[in-house]
């Protein structure tokens, strides 16, 4: 009688073999590098460029992640339960403003620091299918913060979820253009657009950030 072979011998649903230790080495390296190099680039890298911030070699790289897309992912899902996780920490807050303002300068920061993590949810560079799914698990928790905040009488009655990201996007091309002159300036355009929304504010906000001088203006709009 004949041996069966060990995909036969194996169930179709039995879960996939763990990585090796070192394989596993490897692909969080992988994911480390791609972290650094979609923070300070972009999206707009191969996975070649990964690979050789990574120290690997370029089949290695493909042994792991099949393809840019599939290392995106990888990447950007710590980000997005990252994003999840301030959410929670806003709506969790004992003010629903302070809560509200927290969450917007927290994942500002965020996006700010990762100009990745802009272009795959602000800026549509990436396949906008895994975009926008990225967008609706996040949009439960973020609209619960905006409609804890509307219920108190803090945040205008107007302002719905669907606002928000396009504030955000506003904000990043002031962070895009003015990463390299003045990178806190988008925290002033923030503070005034939060001043806006606020219903019950009786004196303006002091602004974080001081305007651009003539100079920095010219910088950043060249």
């Amino acid at each position: 009688m004949s041996r069966p072979t060990a995909s036969a011998a194996r169930p179709e649903n039995s879960p996939a073999r763990p990585l090796r230790a070192d394989a596993e080495r490897n692909r969080r390296r992988i994911i480390a590098a791609a972290q650094e190099v979609f923070a300070s680039r972009g999206l707009d890298v191969t996975l070649d460029d990964i690979a050789r911030h990574a120290g690997v070699g370029v089949g290695t790289a493909y042994r792991r992640f099949a393809n840019r897309e599939e290392l995106i992912d990888a990447v950007f899902e710590s980000a997005l339960q990252r994003l999840i996780g301030l959410a929670e920490q806003a709506l969790a807050h004992e003010d629903p403003w302070e809560g509200l303002v927290q969450l917007f300068f927290a994942t500002g920061q965020d996006l700010a620091e990762d100009r990745g993590l802009r272009a795959f949810l602000l800026e549509g560079t990436h396949a906008q299918e895994r975009a926008a799914a990225a967008r609706e698990r996040l949009t439960p928790a973020v609209s619960a913060v905006i409609a804890r905040a509307r219920q108190s009488g803090q945040l205008r009655g107007d302002i719905e979820p669907t606002d928000f990201p396009l504030f955000q996007r506003m904000l990043g091309v002031v962070m895009q253009q003015s990463r390299s002159v003045t990178p806190e300036l988008w925290k002033r355009y923030l503070t005034l657009i939060l001043d806006g929304l606020r219903h019950d504010r009786d004196r303006p906000t002091p602004l974080p950030h001081p305007a651009l001088d003539q100079d920095e203006f010219d910088q950043t709009v060249r």
